[in-house]
This record gives structure tokens, C-alpha cells and sequence, in this order.
């Protein structure tokens, strides 16, 4: 691990605990000030490699990992399977990094368990943003992305066809789900069918039990699948 991999200890301060993860050493730094300049955030560690990554989410026990997607040692996809593939780990949320806005990292990424997607051209308030999401349990995909994403992965066989909204989802949850995969927001949520923050919570929660899902990700995936949403 880099002489630097370390800035804290579990529990050394309240807030998101963001696990860094880039074999730049300026970006690394330029994310560390951003993170810990960020109200409500700490950074619990750093990584330049994929292996040091996975080390080091397992000692800091990072809510968030903002994840580099080609490093030396491991990349951050194989780093992110086997980050969202560790039980100890359940609670971790991984938020994938790139320059590139290539179809094979999407799918590489959702596939290995990301929340997230994010082009690191963002500025800096998207990435604050993104971080605070992505902790609360929301998916992160700019749209064209995730327009791409969805219709890769549910369209494969193309001719596959949607399958059954599952018969334990009642009325209200397949609503919510629909408009999960159209890409709404909890605010939007609560807006869209005048409920609140609160009730929009709950059934997200529901949804994740029912459809045994990692994350909201996984929701919009599912939605596609069902037929809930247009593809492509």
C-alpha cells in the first residue's frame, strides 16, 4: 500500500468515509481536498492499485469508494467485484471513475457491482454530489450512460423479451419501480406521487428485499427487464 493509503481510523471522524482509489498521485490529492473540504466527509483511505484498493476498503471500512477504472495491479473493475462480492463489505458502495465514456466499462462496472459512473471531467460539485448519493443508496449514471447501459444489458439475446413483474410487488411498488428506472431522484419520487421522503424510502427498501438487489442500480436494471420502461 502507498506511504499515504491511510488518513484515519474507523470511526476517527463523523460523516461519509470515502475510500480514494487512483494510481495519479495529483488526483488522488486534488480528491482528497475536495472530499475533506466537503461538509459531512472524511477520507478514511487511499489506494493507487486494485489490490491495495480491496486491502484497504477491508481495514478503513469505506462507505464510499470513489473507484479508478484502469490501474496497475488489478483494475478497478476486478476490484470492484470483489469489494461488492465481501460480505464484510455489505455496506460499501462503489462510485467508478474514468476518463473514458466506453461501453465496456459501463457494463464492466454494473456487472462487477458499481453504484455508480461517473467521467472525471465532472466538476466539482457533481462529484460531491455524486458521493452523497451514491452513500444514500442511490445509482449514479449520467444519462446517455445509462440509456447505453440498460439497453446492453437487457437487450442481450436481443430478441429476449420483458419478463413478469414479480407477483410479491404490489401496485405502488412497480409505480415506484418504473419510475426508479426512468431515473428520478427519492425527491423526484416523493414529488412525482406526492408522498414522502420518508414513505419514497420505504418502498425503495421494499423493492431491494423483494427483488434481493445490491443496490438502486440494480433496481433500474430490473424496471428494464420488467418492461416498467422503455428501452434504449
Amino acid at each position: 500500500m502507498t506511504g499515504e493509503a491511510m488518513a484515519g481510523a474507523p470511526g476517527a471522524a463523523d460523516g461519509i468515509r470515502v475510500l480514494i482509489v487512483d494510481d495519479q498521485p495529483l488526483l488522488r490529492h486534488s480528491l482528497r481536498v475536495l472530499v475533506e473540504g466537503a461538509e459531512g466527509m472524511v477520507v478514511a483511505a487511499q489506494a493507487a492499485t486494485g489490490r491495495e484498493a480491496v486491502r484497504a476498503a477491508r481495514e478503513a471500512l469505506p462507505d464510499v469508494v470513489l473507484m479508478d477504472i484502469r490501474m496497475p495491479d488489478g483494475d478497478g473493475i476486478a476490484a470492484t467485484a470483489e469489494i461488492a462480492a465481501d460480505p464484510a463489505l455489505a455496506g460499501c458502495r462503489v462510485l467508478v471513475l474514468t476518463m473514458f465514456e466506453l461501453d465496456e466499462y459501463v457494463y464492466g462496472a454494473l456487472r462487477a457491482g458499481a453504484s455508480g459512473f461517473l467521467l472525471k471531467d465532472a466538476s466539482p460539485a457533481q462529484f460531491v454530489d455524486a458521493i452523497r448519493r451514491t452513500a444514500a443508496g442511490e445509482s449514479l449514471f449520467a444519462p446517455s450512460v445509462l440509456a447505453r447501459l440498460v439497453g446492453h444489458y437487457v437487450e442481450s439475446p436481443p430478441a429476449a423479451s420483458p419478463r413478469a413483474v414479480p407477483d410479491a410487488l404490489t401496485p405502488r411498488e412497480s409505480e415506484v419501480l418504473a419510475l426508479i428506472g426512468a431515473g428520478l431522484s427519492n425527491q423526484e419520487l416523493a414529488s412525482a406521487l406526492t408522498i414522502s421522503i420518508k414513505t419514497v424510502k420505504t418502498h425503495v427498501g421494499s423493492l431491494l428485499a423483494k427483488l434481493h438487489a445490491r443496490d438502486r442500480a440494480q433496481l433500474v436494471i430490473a424496471a428494464y427487464r420488467y418492461g416498467l420502461v422503455g428501452r434504449g
